[in-house]
This record gives structure tokens, C-alpha cells and sequence, in this order.
């Protein structure tokens, strides 16, 4: 299997973008903040951003923001990429785009509108192929443009029911990592249960969880913790007990032998060796 050459950062949402006044937390954004990654992993401050906008609600604030946060660590190659549906995703002056950006930036809001709108289109299409096989070219998403990202993507579903079946809703995503399928905001919102059942549904997929300002650096296989926050990473390929298929919606499921692993920052995972290689207690945190 050819290997991929292009980098994947998927963010939990509400990651920092530079707004405190206060110098101290200014300089830990722009050297050590999520987004100061992105930009590193695309080349530094020249590298050609464009945002994406189109799982928002309101795509014309949420991409100012973007330039604004941007800009604060020095970039001012930031373009917003207002796609609306999939006419606009076939518009030449979007492929054009597309075809020259160091890194795309999807944001948050809903997810099934990035796969609705972008997914089958001219775009989706570059996305993949220079995924496939440009180093250096990188696709980031925070909270629904993380999720977007899986081939197997969560759509919704209740985060209150304790791990019942039918409390999780899925559909096809981007289908950039097909082997992974990702929820965001997922300590704050408890999304543990949904989680738990996605990968019930699809036992050959690991469940990533990210919390807030919390993402990660996926190349070729390896993934790397980003962020303030943690990784929950759920693994059922060794399930011994798994009654998803047999049961009735509503009714408690249960799993064994879910392997389990609780990540934070520069903390390391092999998706397709399966290992985890995570920093020494006494490291400092960086």
C-alpha cells in the first residue's frame, strides 16, 4: 500500500485563537498554540491558508476570525473559501484555490454540511489526491471539520444516554482517514457513549475523542497529541463481546476488551502497528 504523504490535523474544537491581552498566554499562542502547528506543518508564516467556512452557520464571521488568528502569528496568505454548495465547489476561481493552498482549514458548525456540499465534487477530489501525495500539503479541521475527515463521520446523537444503542448517528464523511472515525468536544460535551457505540458499529475503526484545544498531527500512520487537552482513543480490534448488531434501539449495549488509552500532549500513537509511545513522567511539559 503506497504510503500518504500529506498531513492530517484534526482539532477538538475551541482551540485557542489569540485573543487574550496578555502577553504571556500571546507568546505561548504563537509558539506553542494549536493553530501555530498548523502553520509550521504547512511551511511557516508564507504558506498559502485557505479557510473553509462551510459547516458554519455564519461562514462570513467564523472565516474573519480565522484571518484574524492567523495574522496574530504572522501570516497574511489567508483566504476565505466560501462554499455554499456544490456548485461553488466546482466554481474555477475555488479549484484554483484548492490547487495552490499549502493548507486547507475546515472549521467548525455541522458537519454533514461539509460532506453534503464538498463530498463527490472537483474539490474533494484534489483534496484527496494531494493528500495522497504531496508532503508538506496539509488538511486541518476543528470539531466538525475534524469529524468530517473520517469516511465512517458521526453526525449526532445523544450525548446524555449511558452507551444504548441508537444514541450515536452516522453517515460518510470526507473519507481522508478511513481507518479512524472522530468525535470533538468530547470531554466537555460526554460524549464518551456515542463514541463507544461508533465503534461498535465499525469494530475495524479506532474512535478518536478529542477534547478542546486538543488536536493532532497525523503523518503516514503516526499520530502525534497537540494541545492543552486530551486524546481519548478507543480500540476495538481485539473486542472479545460486542451485542451492537443483535440489539434493539434504546437498549443498553456492552463491549469487552475495548482497549482504551488516555493521550495528551506529544504523546504518540501507531494506527496501523497499534502502539502507543507516550512522554516519560518526569518530561516537561512542551
Amino acid at each position: 500500500m503506497k504510503s500518504i504523504k500529506g498531513t492530517l490535523i484534526p482539532i477538538g474544537g475551541n482551540e485557542d485563537k489569540g485573543y487574550s491581552d496578555d502577553d504571556y498566554n500571546k507568546v505561548d499562542y504563537i509558539e506553542e498554540g494549536i493553530l501555530s502547528h498548523v502553520v509550521r506543518e504547512a511551511g511557516g508564516l508564507n504558506a498559502n491558508i485557505v479557510v473553509i467556512p462551510t459547516a458554519s452557520s455564519i461562514p462570513v464571521e467564523v472565516g474573519e476570525s480565522y484571518i484574524e488568528a492567523f495574522k496574530t502569528l504572522g501570516c497574511e496568505n489567508v483566504t476565505v473559501l466560501d462554499i455554499r454548495n456544490q456548485k461553488d465547489a466546482e466554481k474555477p476561481e475555488a479549484i484554483s484555490l484548492i490547487k495552490v493552498a499549502n493548507c486547507i482549514m475546515f472549521s467548525g458548525g455541522d458537519q454533514s454540511k461539509i460532506a453534503k456540499k464538498i463530498g463527490g465534487t472537483t474539490i474533494h477530489n484534489i483534496l484527496l489526491d494531494r493528500f495522497k501525495n504531496e508532503k508538506g500539503f496539509v488538511i486541518a479541521g476543528t470539531s466538525a471539520g475534524a469529524m468530517a475527515m473520517a469516511k465512517e463521520m458521526i453526525t449526532g446523537g445523544s450525548a446524555s444516554e449511558a452507551f444504548v444503542k441508537g444514541a450515536v448517528r452516522m453517515s460518510n464523511g470526507l473519507g481522508l482517514i478511513p481507518q479512524l472515525t472522530i468525535d470533538t468536544h468530547f470531554i466537555r460535551r460526554g460524549r464518551f457513549g456515542r463514541l463507544a457505540e461508533a465503534v461498535a458499529k465499525h469494530p475495524k475503526l479506532i474512535g478518536i475523542g478529542l477534547a478542546e484545544d486538543t488536536g493532532l498531527i497525523i503523518k503516514n500512520n503516526v499520530v502525534r497529541v497537540i494541545g492543552s487537552g486530551m486524546v481519548i482513543v478507543f480500540d476495538p480490534r481485539k473486542l472479545k463481546h460486542n451485542n451492537e448488531k443483535i440489539l434493539k434501539e434504546g437498549t443498553p449495549m456492552s463491549l469487552t476488551n475495548l482497549k482504551t488509552h488516555v493521550l495528551a500532549n506529544g504523546d504518540r500513537f501507531n494506527i496501523k502497528k497499534k502502539k502507543v509511545k507516550v512522554l516519560p513522567v518526569a518530561e516537561p511539559f512542551i
